[in-house]
This record gives structure tokens, sequence and C-alpha cells, in this order.
């Protein structure tokens, strides 16, 4: 399994999530009517948090402490996300953009030619 997949995976029921996090039981329910985590559910419908879910929940609970209420937290956790899907753009583009540049002087030196086989000396008849 992948780090970022286990990473992923659902592990923590509610009370162990909300320990880890710092909240009552009580707020990661209304953290999820809100739209602000989005725990999976087992097929009772019990709600598992995994280690990202847990991050994101200390990130809520760092946005509230400095002040800002639920439906600003939300905003910022979109900007944060949208911030790190144009890195990631940025640096597909880049390597892109570096994998472009190295082919095109592939391409040069494949056309140059040794300035010996492209010096022909014509000489005047007579000398």
């Amino acid at each position: 399994m992948a780090d970022d997949e286990r990473r992923r995976r659902g592990v923590y029921v509610i009370s162990v999530a909300a320990e880890l996090a710092g909240v009552h039981p009580q707020t990661l329910r209304i953290y999820e009517r809100k739209g602000l985590v989005e725990p999976a559910r087992t097929r009772g419908g019990s709600r598992r948090y995994s280690d990202a879910d847990i991050a994101r929940l200390q990130r809520i609970q760092e946005l509230t402490d400095q002040g800002l209420n639920l439906a600003g937290v939300k905003r910022v956790m979109e900007l944060e996300a949208e911030i790190e899907r144009l890195r990631g753009e940025l640096a597909q583009a880049r390597r892109e953009a570096a994998e472009a540049v190295a082919e095109a002087h592939r391409q040069y030196r494949r056309e140059l030619v040794p300035l010996r086989q492209a010096i022909t000396l014509y000489r005047r008849p007579g000398r």
C-alpha cells in the first residue's frame, strides 16, 4: 500500500479522532455537516477518520484559534487546496518545459556538422 493511500485510509473512530484533533466528537459532526471534513464510512455507517483527516482537523483548529469562523475556515482551506493544485500544475509545466528545451538541444546537436566537414577549400587553378 502506498504511503499516500495509507495516509488517506480511514482507521480512527470518532472518539479517537476527536482526541487526536483536540476537540469534542460533537464538533467533528458539526465540521462534517459544514463540509469541512468527509470521513470514510464503514458498511454499518460508522465514521472512520484517516491521518489526512486528522491533519485537516488540526488545521481547522489552528484557523479557528486565530479567530476565523467556520465559513472563513472553509474558504481558507479551499484556497489552500487551490494553491496546492496550482503548484502541482506549475511544477508539471516546468518539467515539460525543461524536457522540451533538452529535446531542442538534442535536436540541434544532431543537426550540427563538425567544422572540418563543413569547410571546403577551393584553390584557383595554377596555384
